[in-house]
């Protein structure tokens, strides 16, 4: 690419997102950091490894609409290819090199990719990839967090992940809202009161209150989540152990730090949130 052509537009896209930032009234570096994300899904999406990975976590509350989704900074992915660090770091390194058909000002710097393993108490260890992006003199951190063997309930979605500006977005698999709620309420009984991912209850709660999911496919997502990772779900003691969990003095300050931190304007506390999923988990009771 000529780095003339490069520079305008980079300048360019630059100064498109600082005008939405002011319009918006949003900092800079977070819009710069999604548009970041977005390119490189995009660059996935393009790629001939867009089968191979399935697109899960926060950026799907996008996909989805969801006006109270908190910020997030890393892209979440299940890959369905061996999770050896050599492997994923030299997919990133390919998917980086690739020169999208409508130049979006990107580049992101293959010198600068590392990669560590992530131990985790699942079947397979984890892999994450950090590398960064630039736009003009601007620089993005990349964070990609890869998952390995889950299951997914039910089957992918085709999903077109938003732009912020007007140009060719990413279209790949997804996660349903299922699975996605499955892996944070397993999470949250495997870790039990040493959990501090507050972000997790925040996020189930915001999904409750969308429904857009399945009641029947939410309690077979559930099911074989628990039973994936080892365990078993059994409602009633998933419930009692929220409700204990809700009762410990540590877990609304994390809630309070977190809401300062995190989602700005919240009137709800720790226990309205854990009450609210108890609440809605318990509908499954009536289920045949």
């Amino acid at each position: 690419m000529n780095n003339v052509k490069l520079k305008n537009v980079s300048a360019s896209v630059k100064a498109r997102l600082l005008n939405l930032s002011r319009k918006q009234n949003r900092p800079f570096q977070e819009l710069l950091q999604y548009y970041g994300m977005e390119r490189f899904l995009f660059r996935l999406s393009e790629s001939d490894y867009n089968e191979n990975f399935v697109l899960k976590g926060a950026l799907l509350f996008r996909v989805w609409k969801i006006n109270e989704a908190r910020p997030t900074l890393d892209i979440d992915l299940l890959a369905k290819t061996s999770n050896s660090l050599s492997n994923l770091v030299e997919i990133t390194s390919k998917i980086c090199e690739i020169v999208p058909r409508e130049d979006d000002g990107i580049q992101f710097i293959t010198a600068s990719i590392k990669g560590q393993v992530m131990q985790t108490q699942r079947e397979y260890e984890g892999i994450r990839i950090r590398f960064e992006g630039r736009l003009e003199s601007a620089r993005i951190p990349m964070q990609i967090d890869f998952g390995f063997g889950d299951v997914i309930t039910p089957a992918p979605e085709n999903i077109i992940y938003p732009g912020i500006l007007h140009l060719p977005p990413p279209k790949l698999k997804g996660y349903p809202p299922e699975t996605a709620i499955a892996e944070k309420l397993q999470t949250m009984f495997e870790k039990g009161e040493d959990n501090s991912r507050i972000k997790d209850f925040y996020d189930v709660w915001v999904l409750f209150r969308w429904p857009a999911f399945s009641f029947k496919d939410l309690y077979l997502a559930i099911s074989r989540t628990f039973e994936k990772r080892g365990m078993q779900f059994n409602l009633e003691k998933f419930c009692n152990a929220l409700e204990e969990y809700a009762q410990l003095p540590k877990t609304h300050i994390l809630w309070e730090q977190f809401k300062k931190k995190q989602i700005y304007e919240n009137k709800y506390s720790f226990t309205d949130v854990v009450h609210d999923i108890v609440a809605f988990l318990k509908k499954m009771k009536k289920l045949p």
